[in-house]
């Protein structure tokens, strides 16, 4: 900066004050104190190459448009960005570092120091960004701003260490007297600081920035989530280096840093601009001709009159997925979209998924299949994704940690760890692979949590929706969410109507309340209101699509079409096996005596019915019930013939008996003629798991989900079955039905899905001698269980079922209020134009992992532990496959893939008494391990969790010893 010019324009005290107010201590810019002035304008310098290499079209287009045209929103975005730290032109900042506050009080900017310590030690704990909020309000009005822009601008910098404070929060305490906001020259000053900063960026005034447009809460939230971004990057201390000299300051300088630390990051957008592709590319990428629900939902994509929510409603094995990313490529074509989010029920379904939108994206351009991320807890264990970072050069996922000076720890600055190079490589760029950065990728691949996530109140929730909005969103297998998580679901689809996002979801079985929901929240995001009541066009036939939006008439359009399914009506065999359910409170000799009997009864269906060869697959509701049945049918068939699939395996474990089932079972095995394969599996094989059988039996659940597991008959053609199982045969048990009254069911069964639906399911039962026909049978099935018809139920019913109607009501509405708790938007506030209070009052979930997912599941994961044996001596610790770690439990590099891959999950019953599990001794300095429990087994593989025996073996898992 020319200091003969400040001088020309400042009092002298004024640029003094300048030449020394810091913005991050030596300690923190490696080694040299960081100029506020410099840091700043890092940061928009940052923020411009935002624009330019990652920002989508849509994104640009709508700031533009805020910032009153064509070419004016990139100036307005980097002055937002870069604005952030104004509040550190203050005592409260400038006090905290006793070098830097010397030279600052040398300068004449003064405090008394006894009332700033009384101001911070209040328990709002008023900071630099709460400052910062003050001084925006303040200095913005003094410029001329009118309210309603000071409005929305002022949360961005109060809120951007993550949380947002409410107008009475960014106050000043009284107790601190002024003194930590600054009285007299500090005023001056931070005008000044104001004032240069904008200067520097080309603007003559603040009013030359002045928005002419209010963007929405959406674009807000966005906007923030960029302005954090932009900030962790121009913190790195490797790329911006601190500087204290203010002459060499300046925004040339600046953006030099920027341009460099950008190459070195090798930060990359999406596709850009992409053009509409023609009817020849589904062929190109999927190399095949479309099926007509596919091209029906193609068409659909190109005709919609804007962004908005399409629900695509088709059979399992249909090719739903292939249909939503073909439509996808469209909408980000017609409406500016950089990228997609997919979301999958659960890690297991997010890995294969992982795999085809590279494939798609590969067939789009070779090069966007490096940009994929995929986001998830477990995918350290995935084998494509820990390739894709291994031949890369990558280092280790949550590489990216670091803090803030003065207690500001939970804000990772994009320090990475020491040896981990920076490279142009075919992998994901580095710097998204740090802690809640995933989905700021191009591309990412994960669980629906991460929709879910961005919809809680929790610290930096708008890093997650910057990473969500210019995108399309493709949710899969959207009725697996319950009504808790819908809760969370409906408030994500808000978020992403307001901001113009194109979503897509997918179901097979979706029941009629749950589209209507879906469609209203969206909508309601759209108009933002705070309901939006609609008439939805029910679709008719099945496979079909649904589409809606909103034009700037503000009346909902839709576009209702349905096909034929591409093969024929699958006509299914449906028969129960009545199971004698034990009596609540019976004994537990009588309750084993009887699960036998129900092992037995399967053995000898299976028998019978696979006597000349063929495939069975068997899904039972809980783990228990799954590890009792096949160790009766391994008894019968020997190891060879029977598979255990559940999620209480190790995730090594787990994640090679899912490939290995896959392969036995998937669409391009050829089966040997005669061959006999026994799947035996909880509810993992119940969805997203491509696999075909000829025969099923699994428990009754809710009828969507019971659908989704008759999918897995017959799914894939050409393939060879014996004479007598070329009609698909689903054998349904886990209950016992009476003859005078209602059916009694498994206890397991009854805890996960209760008593209402489970009900109206076996009353849907087809009679004897009668059957399903799939798919034409699913959306009439769907409606009448889902649906308040009294008469499904035989009239011996009834009673039964209007009590197991109000329990389940009593319950959604109980899990639905606790969920809104953790909500994003608390309850009649979605008409609020911006995001100052955001944060305020509510229960807010924590920010790690199992906190969030504890938070949109209802609690329902219980506690992961690492499993290692000791050593009958006591004197070391080993691997389960026996690999020695030490006295102290340390693990070598080579030996750490296989104590993650240990990792397994307890039953929800023993999380309170895992709790008290620890960390190994050698564990505590290790960053993958340090806050891992591990689980202690003995020579035998027992262990102890509280008052509670398990066991672990390759062939069942974890079990709980008797």
């Amino acid at each position: 900066m020319d200091l003969q010019q400040l001088h020309g324009r400042y009092e002298p005290s004024v640029v003094n004050a300048l030449e020394v107010l810091w913005g991050k201590s030596r300690e923190r810019a490696a080694g040299t104190t960081s100029l506020l002035m410099g840091h700043l304008l890092d940061t928009a310098s940052v923020a411009e190459l935002l624009w330019d290499g990652l920002l989508a079209p849509s994104t640009r287009s709508a700031l533009d448009v805020v910032a009153g045209g064509p070419g004016r929103g990139r100036g307005l975005f980097a002055w937002l960005c870069g604005v952030h730290d104004c509040g550190k032109a203050t005592p409260v900042h400038q006090r905290l570092w006793s070098e830097g506050a010397e030279a600052v009080r040398r300068s004449g900017l003064t405090w008394v120091e006894s009332a700033a310590v009384a101001g911070v030690k209040t328990k709002r704990r008023w900071r630099h960004d709460w400052a910062g909020g003050l001084l925006a309000r303040e200095l913005l009005t003094a410029a001329g701003w009118s309210p309603d822009q000071v409005d929305w601008v002022w949360p961005l910098v109060a809120g951007h260490h993550g949380a947002f404070p409410s107008l009475r929060d960014v106050q000043e305490p009284k107790t601190a007297k002024g003194q930590l906001r600054g009285r007299g020259l500090w005023h001056q000053v931070q005008h000044a600081v104001l004032d240069v900063y904008t200067r520097e960026l080309g603007f003559e005034t603040l009013c030359e920035l002045q928005p002419v447009l209010v963007p929405s809460k959406a674009l807000q939230l966005q906007l923030s989530g960029l302005v954090v971004m932009a900030d962790w990057i121009a913190s790195d201390e490797r790329f911006f280096p601190g500087v204290d000299d203010l002459r060499t300051v300046g925004l040339s300088a600046s953006r030099d840093r920027a341009a460099a630390a950008w190459t070195a990051l090798g930060l990359q957008r999406g596709w850009g601009t992409l053009g509409v592709s023609g009817p020849e590319a589904f062929r190109d990428r999927f190399g095949c001709t479309p099926r007509p629900s596919q091209a029906m939902v193609v068409d659909a994509a190109r005709s919609m009159g804007g962004a908005g929510l399409m629900v695509i409603e088709a059979p399992m094995g249909e090719g739903k997925t292939e249909a939503a990313l073909a439509a996808a490529e469209v909408l980000a074509a017609r409406f500016g979209a950089d990228g997609v989010f997919v979301g999958m029920p659960t890690q297991a379904t997010a890995d294969p998924m992982f795999t085809r939108t590279r494939q798609w994206l590969k067939a789009i351009e070779p090069d966007l299949a490096s940009r994929v991320v995929l986001l998830h807890g477990k995918r350290a264990f995935n084998r494509e994704w820990k390739a894709l970072l291994e031949n890369a050069g990558a280092c280790a996922d949550e590489a990216f940690a670091g803090v803030d000076e003065f207690g500001m720890d939970d804000d990772p600055y994009g320090v990475e760890e020491e040896g981990c190079g920076v490279q142009e490589r075919l992998a994901p760029a580095e710097w998204f692979l740090g802690a809640k950065r995933g989905l700021l990728a191009p591309f990412v691949v994960g669980t629906v949590d991460q929709l879910l996530y961005a919809a809680t109140r929790t610290r930096h929730v708008m890093l997650r929706m910057a990473g969500l909005a210019g995108k399309v969103v493709v949710l899969d297998e959207v009725h697996a969410c319950d009504v808790y998580m819908s809760q969370f679901l409906a408030e994500g689809l808000r978020w992403l109507g307001q901001a113009g996002v194109p979503v897509i979801v997918l179901s097979a079985t979706l029941a009629p309340a749950q589209r209507q929901t879906l469609f209203e929240a969206y909508l309601a995001g759209a108009a933002s209101q705070e309901e939006f009541k609609v008439h939805l066009p029910a679709p008719q036939r099945y496979p079909s699509v649904t589409a809606a939006w909103l034009p700037v008439s503000g009346e909902a359009q839709f576009h209702t079409e349905v096909t034929e399914s591409w093969r024929e009506d699958l006509p299914v065999v449906v028969r129960v096996l009545p199971e004698r359910v034990p009596a609540a409170r019976s004994r537990r000799e009588e309750r084993q005596r009887l699960q036998a009997e129900a092992d037995v009864a399967v053995g000898d269906l299976l028998a019978d019915e696979l006597a000349g060869g063929g495939t069975a697959l068997v899904i039972r509701n809980s783990v228990a019930r799954a590890q009792s049945l096949y160790e009766e049918l391994r008894g019968r068939f020997g190891d060879v013939e029977v598979r255990l699939l559940h999620a209480r395996f190790t995730v090594a474990r787990r994640a090679d008996l899912t490939e290995e089932s896959l392969r036995l079972l998937g669409p391009r095995t050829p089966r040997l003629r005669g061959g006999r394969l026994i799947l035996v599996a909880t509810q993992l094989a119940e969805q997203s798991f491509d696999v075909d059988a000829d025969l099923l039996v699994t428990d009754l659940a809710p009828v969507d989900l019971l659908l989704q597991r008759i999918g897995r008959l017959h799914r894939h053609e050409g393939t060879w079955r014996p004479g007598w199982l070329r009609t698909p045969k689903a054998f349904v048990t886990g209950f016992q039905p009476s003859e005078y009254g209602e059916p009694a069911f498994v206890f397991a069964s009854e805890m996960i899905y209760g008593r209402h639906l489970l009900l109206r399911t076996a009353a849907a039962l087809p009679a004897a001698g009668k059957g399903w026909s799939v798919p034409a049978d699913v959306p009439g099935l769907v409606q009448s269980v889902y649906g308040m018809d009294v008469s499904l139920l035989p009239a011996a019913w009834h009673a039964a079922g209007e009590a197991a109607a109000r329990e389940q009501s009593d319950r959604d509405r109980t899990r639905a209020e606790v969920a809104r708790e953790f909500l994003l938007t608390r309850a009649g506030e979605h008409e609020r134009r911006t995001l100052a209070g955001l944060h305020y009052g509510g229960s807010t979930a924590g920010g790690d992992e199992d906190s969030l997912r504890a938070a949109v599941r209802d609690g329902d994961e219980s506690v992961e532990v690492v499993l290692v044996v000791r050593d009958e001596d006591g004197a070391v610790f080993r691997t389960l496959a026996g690999r020695a770690l030490s006295v102290n439990g340390d693990v070598a590099p080579d030996v750490l893939d296989e104590v993650l891959g240990s990792m397994v999950r307890l039953p929800a019953k023993l999380t309170q008494p895992a709790l008290a599990l620890s960390p190994l001794p050698g564990w505590h300095g290790h960053p993958w391990l340090r806050r891992t429990r591990a689980l202690v087994l003995d020579a035998s593989r027992r262990g102890r969790v509280g008052e509670f025996t398990v066991s672990y073996d390759e062939e069942f898992g974890l079990r709980q010893v008797q």
